[in-house]
């Protein structure tokens, strides 16, 4: 099993930044990919970001330009660095890891709000 806790939300202006953290605990050995998710009110959950042990990222159209994902091997964490935020980015966070090729673990969701 691997545990996921996110930290880094909050209130923001257009234009501003935020970074997000997860850090993972367990079974860490077997992640394969790290990344995150979003779920805006009324809508569904949408990717935005991920990381992969061979070190490929992708990101969702969305984000592109304005958003880059790390990780912290050593300390087992992922980080979104998000720029430029748009009030289209609020949403809750969600931080998820693929681990043994097959399983999904996800955190608990942060919360960004972004007014304009």
């Amino acid at each position: 099993q691997v545990q996921l806790v996110e930290s880094g939300g909050g209130l923001v202006q257009a234009g501003d930044s935020l970074r997000l953290s997860c850090a993972a605990s367990g079974n860490t050995f077997s992640i394969n990919t790290m990344g995150w998710y979003r779920q805006a009110p009324g809508k569904q959950r949408e990717f935005v970001a991920a990381s992969r042990n061979a070190g490929s990222t992708n990101y969702a159209d969305s984000v592109k330009g304005r958003f880059t994902i790390s990780r912290d091997n050593a300390k087992n964490t992922v980080y979104l660095q998000m720029n430029s935020l748009k009030p289209e980015d609020t949403a809750v966070y969600y931080c998820y890891v693929v681990h043994n090729d097959r399983y999904v673990a996800w955190g608990q969701g942060t919360q960004v709000t972004v007014s304009s």
